[in-house]
């Protein structure tokens, strides 16, 4: 397994996580099963915003002695009313299901994750509310380690992160989704097909909230890389031919400030499946071959891809791009941090001969000779 820090939290998690999700209401032999696979396969952050006592119990029960050896995300706000999954903005109801989560889980979670960020009343129901205040005296008490969130709404977590109260954040990301204008619902999409007519290439809010959260080392948790299983299904993908399990695992984990993707897995065999991952060649996972379907707008845009490798120079040129792009988000006031990160590579934007193999390769047609010298100019001194 392979692990990254997320964001400041001091925390790392494996690359690949376990979403609980389907779990629910499935026998504890299964449950039991299940979990033991992903330990086994160095899983050590697991999503649970699951409601439902019998589930919490049953994941707790299997993890047993080994509760201390991974890290939950548990969800402030998730609620289930006369057996019917809710969100909800009663902060005793709030409390009452959280708290009882704390209990089931040995008195701790590690995130608190206040829940469904999703439109203009969540905001203000969460953030101008007593709920997160009662996410800022969980964790001055220490019932949770960090505070983060979960959203679906690119617009609504860039409120979210600039609050400067989240440490991690939840979020669905595969390549479909990062296409759909910011006015269409995801679950629209979801629920009806995708319509790839609404495609207009990289949604600009969505690329800055991957940035802003790199700028504010604010680390990404990924729900829903799959897309509810649809860019996997040849009935149902958007792009004319279905990707697979590695390459979506794969465009997630090259977004920046991503730590960890949590696919929901069932059984034990699901989890063996998906960290097949870990075992693949760059062949397999490259995920750039079925955004050619895309109808405009990907043209020049950097997807962290690395096609553009090996450079003779010996730059990192996806990760010099990420930095450039943090700092094009308010070059007046770069972050000192990234800065530091771009000036501490071995190999800078500075040491570029302009032999353009990098370009040549780069299937998105973005120029990177002259990116090299944009990131000098701004990071380099």
């Amino acid at each position: 397994m392979i692990y990254r820090e997320i964001g400041k939290t001091g925390k790392k998690a494996s690359i690949i996580g376990l979403g609980c999700e389907h779990l629910d209401g499935k026998p504890y032999a299964q449950v039991q099963s299940t979990i033991d696979a992903a330990l086994a396969n160095g899983i050590n952050i697991f999503d649970i915003f699951m409601p439902g006592k019998e589930v919490r119990e049953h994941i707790a029960q299997a993890l047993g002695t080994r509760r201390k050896d991974i890290m939950i995300q548990g969800h402030i706000g998730s609620t289930n009313i006369g057996q019917q999954y809710d969100i909800s903005r009663d902060l005793p109801v709030v409390q009452r299901f959280f708290e009882e989560h704390l209990r089931i889980c040995g008195g701790y979670i590690d995130f608190g994750m206040l829940f469904f960020i999703d439109s203009e009343d969540d905001y203000k129901n969460v953030f101008e509310s007593g709920i997160a205040d009662y996410a800022l005296k969980l964790k001055e008490k220490g019932d949770i380690g960090h505070i983060g969130f979960s959203s679906h709404n690119p617009l609504m977590a860039i409120k979210a992160v600039n609050t400067n109260l989240p440490e991690i954040m939840l979020f669905s990301i595969n390549p479909a989704f990062d296409i759909i204008p910011t006015e269409e619902s995801i679950f629209t999409h979801l629920d009806n097909g995708f319509n790839a007519d609404s495609f207009v290439g990289i949604e600009p809010k969505r690329a800055e909230l991957y940035r802003l959260c790199e700028q504010k080392n604010v680390g990404i948790t990924v729900m829903k890389a799959l897309g509810a299983g649809k860019l996997i299904s040849p009935e149902h993908s958007p792009f004319g031919k279905p990707l697979t399990v590695a390459q979506c695992i794969h465009y997630a984990l090259s977004r920046p400030a991503v730590a960890s993707v949590l696919p929901g897995s069932k059984t034990p065999e699901e989890v063996r499946d998906i960290v097949q991952y870990l075992t693949l060649s760059d062949a397999e996972k490259d995920y750039t071959g079925i955004l050619s379907a895309v109808r405009g707008g990907l043209h020049g845009s950097c997807f962290y891809c690395s096609h553009c490798q090996p450079c003779p120079s010996q730059i990192d040129i996806a990760t010099v791009h990420k930095y450039l792009d943090i700092a094009k988000l308010d070059t007046a006031q770069i972050p000192p941090s990234i800065r530091a990160h771009y000036q501490n590579l071995t190999h800078r934007g500075s040491a570029c001969t302009e032999c353009k193999s990098c370009e040549n390769r780069c299937p998105f047609g973005v120029p990177v000779i002259e990116n090299m010298q944009k990131a000098e100019l701004l990071l380099g001194y």
